[in-house]
């Protein structure tokens, strides 16, 4: 377990458990079975998330766990959660791939009387409530305001998302892609939105396309945690490293060795542990019967004065990380 990360949320067990101004402790009989449903497995953004749901399984006494598919297939998420209302879980916590695909089994867990909390799902209709770690329009803002900066405010530039379906990385980059239009009109945006299906590979394909295509291509900016790492190696390998600047989401044991190098100059995340660890705390609320209102503390750093907009639930969670203060970070 990370010592920083304990650190970080070592508040968060008397916040999760504290009920009617007494410490209550969650016997065996009393513990809720709550099961988070990531994108996929076996990816660093997930791993850590999944740190989190153990530390808040440990913190509480409470059976929380972790699930994912092996490729991010939201047909599979579908019947990973079809599998959990079977079981009679009592909360779904869930990181969706397709939120419309999701909707109607979503709806089903509802039906079934199981607490649903999404992440990164803010147009989900069949939810207990959606955690966002922050405004998306303000991130994807954020993000293209560094990369005009490093662009010199003119020039082509490409963005990515995991998916088209992706409804957060989507709000990220039309709200990026709009603020330059208003901001930096001498920069354009070419290829439209390029999908990385949340591999590295993808994307690294993907950006020698577009290198190929846009020879004068001077900025990207990523979405999902590989897609500034795939397009570091191609700018790379193309031998454009002072042309090209790279912005984007991602995690410092991801993207670390293009950071020290300069191919990336800057990635933007909410550490995946915390989300988790919160979605956790959001799923026992809920499930004690609060309501969460604004300036509620979740007991989690980045989530202690959220903010409500009808079901979402937002924090003020995300972090900059450059070649600079990478090394404050161990994941």
């Amino acid at each position: 377990m990370h010592r920083k990360l304990k650190g970080a949320l070592a508040g968060a067990l008397l916040t999760s458990t504290l009920v009617a101004g007494t410490i209550v402790t969650v016997g065996a009989q009393d513990a809720k079975e709550i099961v988070t449903v990531v994108k996929l497995s076996g990816i660093a953004w997930f791993n850590r998330m999944e740190e989190g749901v153990e530390e808040y399984a440990e913190a509480t006494g409470n059976n929380a766990t972790q699930v994912g598919a092996a490729t991010a297939d939201a047909a599979l998420q579908v019947q990973l959660i079809e599998d959990l209302i079977a079981r009679g879980v009592d909360a779904i916590t869930v990181v969706p791939n397709s939120p419309q695909t999701l909707e109607p089994v979503l709806a089903r867990a509802l039906e079934n009387d199981i607490v649903v909390i999404a992440h990164e799902g803010a147009t989900l209709q069949n939810i207990t409530y959606d955690l966002e770690a922050f405004d998306n329009a303000a991130y994807g803002e954020h993000l293209m305001e560094r990369l005009a900066t490093d662009m010199g405010g003119e020039g082509e530039y490409a963005v990515f998302v995991g998916y088209l379906t992706s409804v957060t990385h989507n709000s990220w980059v039309d709200a990026a892609i709009a603020y330059q239009e208003k901001n930096y009109p001498n920069m354009t945006l070419v290829g439209g939105k390029q999908e990385s299906a949340e591999q590295q590979q993808q994307a690294y394909q993907k950006t020698r396309e577009l290198l190929r295509t846009y020879p004068n291509l001077k900025g990207i900016q990523g979405s999902a945690g590989e897609d500034v790492v795939g397009a570091a190696l191609a700018v790379e390998e193309a031998g454009m490293s002072d042309q090209v600047s790279i912005v984007g989401t991602s995690l410092p044991s991801v993207s670390g060795p293009y950071l020290e190098t300069g191919e990336i100059d800057m990635i933007s995340f909410w550490d995946p542990a915390k989300a988790g660890y919160a979605m956790n705390v959001l799923a026992e609320k809920a499930l004690a019967g609060e309501t969460i209102e604004n300036g509620a503390d979740l007991g989690v750093e980045g989530y202690n004065d959220v903010k409500l907009d009808g079901k979402v639930v937002y924090g003020q969670a995300w972090v900059d990380v450059t070649a600079d203060n990478m090394d404050e970070y161990d994941f």
